[in-house]
């Protein structure tokens, strides 16, 4: 099964994914995946955040691809859950941030947006970390401009109503980061994938 945290920036995603990498997951495998955008941006030097352009997104959605389907010939692999660091979800939202802004191609969009399509019924539950409880905090590669973030929270809102129309699952996660585990255990029970936490 593949699962992902998705959310703006600064919402305790990866501190939540810190916290399921420490706790014993049961009897179940799985593969930490980590966050695509800033591996893209050490690989290749590209631009990211608001400062984004054609070639930082088609990267970022090509990792995304790379993300779902590495490993689908290997049983051993396929055997195994995936927990991913952000999903093609953060990709098309971002991408639609740099479209409003002129910073990229209508093109580049609508080939991330065939990708994001493509790719959403892939994932068998995105949870998306709420920015209610956690404050924006500079990590040294995250955009800490509250305008920026605003605007990501507002094109999540329209990404995610679209999403649950679509019929997939997408779990809010708010609160403290026990309250957050809680929800995580007991939506993964839903699907008999135990977890300590």
């Amino acid at each position: 099964m593949i699962f992902s945290f998705t959310g703006a920036q600064s919402t305790g995603k990866t501190t939540l994914l810190e916290h399921l990498k420490c706790k014993n997951l049961g009897n179940h495998s799985f593969e930490f995946i980590p966050e695509v955008t800033r591996l893209v941006r050490r690989e290749y030097e590209v631009p990211i955040n608001e400062g984004g352009d054609d070639m930082t997104q088609m990267l970022i959605m090509t990792e995304h691809i790379r993300n779902i389907y590495k490993g689908r010939t290997d049983s051993l692999v396929r055997s195994v859950n995936k927990i991913l660091d952000r999903c093609a979800l953060d990709g098309i939202v971002y991408t639609h941030y740099l479209l409003d802004k002129g910073m990229i191609s209508r093109t580049t969009y609508e080939a991330c947006e065939l990708i994001y399509k493509k790719l959403r019924s892939e994932y068998d539950v995105i949870f998306y970390t709420s920015p209610k409880d956690v404050e924006l905090v500079d990590d040294g590669e995250r955009s800490i401009d509250k305008d920026f973030r605003e605007e990501i929270i507002d094109l999540f809102n329209l990404y995610l109503h679209s999403f649950n129309e679509q019929g997939h699952t997408v779990v809010l996660l708010e609160g403290t980061v026990e309250e957050r585990l809680e929800t995580i255990k007991s939506t993964l029970d839903k699907l008999n994938v135990d977890i300590k936490i």
